[in-house]
């Protein structure tokens, strides 16, 4: 891992989650696991295509891993490319 990797990485799990930024708002940010949004099919993207998540939004019932791509969209009425550009945009201030 590069140092602009570690830290942009560091940069963007610093923001908290940000489906939990859309849904509350600003608020203290919580521990969050790093989603790599998967562009075009399978494997990860790079370490720019990271999106902070808490382990609800990622891996548990209601979040992308536990509802899919199109559910979690559908659900949350945000795609997880939206929260690219938001975490993108936090990451540049």
């Amino acid at each position: 891992m590069t140092k602009d990797e570690l830290k942009h990485k560091n940069a963007v799990a610093a923001l908290g989650c940000a489906l939990c930024h859309h849904i509350h708002g600003p608020h203290e940010p919580a521990p969050v696991e790093l989603h790599h949004l998967r562009s075009g099919g399978w494997g990860k993207g790079d370490y720019l295509t990271l999106i902070p998540l808490c382990f609800d939004h990622h891996r548990g019932r209601d979040g992308v891993h536990g509802l899919g791509t199109k559910a979690f969209t559908k659900f949350h009425g945000v795609s997880q490319h939206e929260l690219l550009i938001w975490t993108r945009e936090q990451v540049k201030q």
